[in-house]
């Protein structure tokens, strides 16, 4: 007896500053997963928010997207029973779609970090198509992705989080002296200057004196019209994955270390002068604690499916920081989060049959909850 292979669609790319990380996390996907169990289909979306299909529109994007009108435009419809892909020329007939082809997808597997994808916005979108997707709802995904709202829930739950200083873009437009004399006031330098939204480090510098501080502020509102400045630590990166929906599971950890001044962008997807150190050279009370608080920071937000947890460790007090919760981590070659479930016992392969499944299992969470009531007379 045969067994009927779940279709998924592997939605990727995006209108975002870390499009080539999804492009290499897609890559590295679609090497792991098993094609015994699942047929696979690939839904890219271009710098420009287009949305295309086509077994190759992976290696389109990967050259650029010159030639990205040759494959077929997608979207997909809410409430539209199983047929929720819809291929499309493009063309609009008096308001009618020329429609091509239907997909039927079991499971949407968004791989798409940053702006766009990993903040809340195709969650709710695939909320509305009532799909069942990979990763973390609306609400775990917009509060694990803006670090401002993140810093203020971790504190809200007690756990420790490095001393900051946040403001908008547009407030800063007009106040920016006033600003920037707030943050030396508060903060000793160096410190970190982050957009609130974005990940892969992208947008981040380092700031030791007032000038640098500036030009790092210019840098951030590039990016994001939130803007975190953070009191540097001399501290140790130390890296925990997280697995599961109401009973999270916490892997090994993991340690990064880098001959760049931080863990930036380079250094993680360019130059590779970081090391991966799994499992992490911590006490056994130092790595309960990390897990401990990985798991009350995955909950705090309401994550599901996954995410990986960053934290300081710092070298002076021996303090732990909660640092960041990545609800999209990379799922690249060299991505931490597949290295270190690898080193807790769980293979790429299966990693993915879980992701899979746990993304099932809380479509029927949702789909058990009313939406309608009678009101009674």
């Amino acid at each position: 007896m045969t067994t009927e292979k779940m279709r998924i669609g592997i939605l990727f790319g995006g209108r975002s500053g870390e499009h080539e990380v999804s492009l290499r996390s897609t890559r590295s996907v679609l090497e792991a997963i098993d094609y015994d169990k699942y047929i696979v289909s690939l839904i890219g979306i271009t710098k420009n928010g287009k949305w295309i299909t086509g077994a190759k529109c992976l290696d389109e994007l990967e050259r650029g997207g010159e030639s990205v009108n040759l494959f077929s435009n997608c979207l997909i419809l809410p409430y539209s029973s199983k047929n929720s892909l819809v291929h499309f020329d493009g063309n609009v007939n008096n308001n009618n779609l020329d429609i091509i082809d239907f997909e039927n997808l079991d499971v949407i597997f968004p791989i798409l970090h940053g702006t766009n994808g990993e903040d809340g916005s195709i969650q709710g979108l695939l909320e509305i198509a009532d799909l069942p997707y990979v990763g973390s709802g609306v609400l775990g995904s917009s509060v694990g992705m803006d670090k401002i709202l993140f810093k203020t829930v971790m504190e809200s739950h007690v756990l420790p989080v490095v001393p900051s200083y946040s403001f908008n873009r547009s407030v800063y437009l007009r106040k920016s002296n006033e600003i920037v004399a707030g943050i030396l006031d508060r903060l000793d330098l160096p410190v970190f200057i982050k957009p609130a939204n974005l990940g892969s480090s992208v947008g981040i510098s380092m700031a030791n004196d007032k000038d640098e501080l500036i030009s790092g502020i210019d840098e951030a509102c590039k990016w994001d019209r939130r803007i975190l400045v953070e009191r540097r630590v001399d501290a140790r990166e130390i890296e925990v994955s997280v697995l599961g929906n109401d009973e999270p599971q916490v892997s090994v950890a993991g340690e990064i270390v880098s001959n760049s001044d931080f863990y930036d962008y380079e250094a993680k997807y360019v130059s590779s002068s970081a090391e991966l150190i799994i499992p992490a050279s911590i006490t056994q009370n130092q790595l309960r604690s990390v897990q401990e608080m990985a798991l009350e920071a995955y909950k705090a937000i309401d994550c599901s499916g996954m995410a990986r947890v960053d934290f300081l460790l710092d070298n002076v007090s021996g303090d732990l920081w909660v640092n960041e919760l990545n609800t999209i981590p990379g799922f690249t070659s060299i991505s931490m989060y597949p290295k270190l479930w690898q080193a807790s016992g769980v293979e790429f392969s299966e990693l993915i049959d879980i992701l899979i499944e746990l993304a099932l299992e809380r479509k029927i969470q949702r789909d058990s909850v009313h939406r309608s009531f009678e009101v009674l007379h």
